[in-house]
């Protein structure tokens, strides 16, 4: 594979982010919404004919709801950060792959959320589990790297099929122990061809999405939004306590689809509180309470899932 740095429209598209922070959001979103909106209603309508719902796109774990990151547009920052402290039992984790395993669920996996995994301990020995029990499953880590390593990278590297770095800060520059990761891969690609690492540029200071009204640097409680969302069908969400919620813009875990020390994982997807979610937000954001006012895209792997599944028929 491959060690890459990614960023987004370069440096005219930095500078955007970093200087007209408001319009280059209004911009950056408008141009997503109107370049994929029949594409995820068709997608949903897809989704939506079948008897049971198909297989989610992506399962996200959140083992710890920490970060030790400063990002201005996300809740979770540890300034911001308002949820009582939280890690998944290891009894729960290792319920929750083991209930994937016997489910047969072959697509992405990631023990991430609105946190930094490498706050929690177990991280490495989570990921061993889980690419022991789902040998075929594509495993990916979202990490900001303020804890990541050349050490933590080889023990991190048999478990994952692509590593994700975001490299948060104001000067467009890699953080030292980044930079020495990227030196390191580059001299070394045999030991690392069974990974791919994408370091991703990101303005720390970046005006985003609303994220359903809790964004710290983006209130939305103003314009109800009716166009759809492919986050019900595409993802499972699960927080530390086992508690279902609807996505990653919960940062304040208000919702809850289901209870996974009570319920199956299977049983919670193909349940009714989804089934209600699909079919309300399958016609605008505004019919389900929670998504009314917020504007969240994936400009990234939901797009590429939306592609693939409509490339399948």
């Amino acid at each position: 594979m491959s060690i890459k740095i990614v960023n987004y429209a370069g440096i005219i598209g930095w500078n955007a982010r970093k200087y007209l922070p408001n319009l280059a959001a209004w911009a950056y979103l408008t141009m997503q919404f109107l370049k994929r909106d029949n594409k995820q209603r068709e997608f949903i309508e897809q989704f939506m004919k079948e008897e049971r719902a198909p297989y989610p796109d992506v399962v996200n774990i959140e083992t710890i709801n920490r970060c030790n990151s400063t990002c201005a547009f996300c809740t979770a920052n540890r300034y911001a950060e308002r949820r009582p402290f939280a890690k998944i039992s290891d009894e729960l984790y290792r319920s929750v792959i083991d209930q994937l395993a016997e489910w047969k669920y072959p697509n992405r996996l990631t023990l991430y959320g609105n946190n930094e995994p490498w706050l929690d301990k177990r991280i490495v020995e989570f990921h061993r589990y889980a690419r022991e029990k789902l040998p075929g499953v594509f495993i990916f880590m979202s990490t900001n790297g303020l804890l990541l390593n050349i050490e933590k990278l080889d023990q991190i590297k048999p478990y994952v099929n692509q590593l994700i770095i975001n490299n948060y800060c104001e000067d467009m520059k890699l953080h030292d122990n980044i930079k020495e990761i990227y030196d390191h891969v580059k001299a070394h690609p045999g030991s690392y061809s069974e990974v791919e690492i994408l370091i991703q540029m990101r303005y720390v200071k970046e005006v985003l999405t609303n994220r359903a009204g809790s964004a710290p640097n983006k209130q939305g409680k103003k314009k109800v939004i009716k166009k759809t969302c492919v986050m019900p069908y595409t993802d499972v969400w699960i927080e530390p306590n086992g508690n279902m919620g609807i996505c990653c813009c919960d940062n304040f875990e208000t919702t809850s689809l289901g209870d996974l020390t009570r319920e199956k994982l299977v049983d919670i997807w193909n349940g009714e509180k989804y089934r209600e979610l699909r079919e309300k937000v399958r016609y605008g954001r505004h019919n389900y309470p929670f998504c009314k006012y917020c504007d969240f895209i994936d400009a990234g792997l939901r797009r590429k899932i939306v592609t693939e599944e409509l490339e399948k028929g």
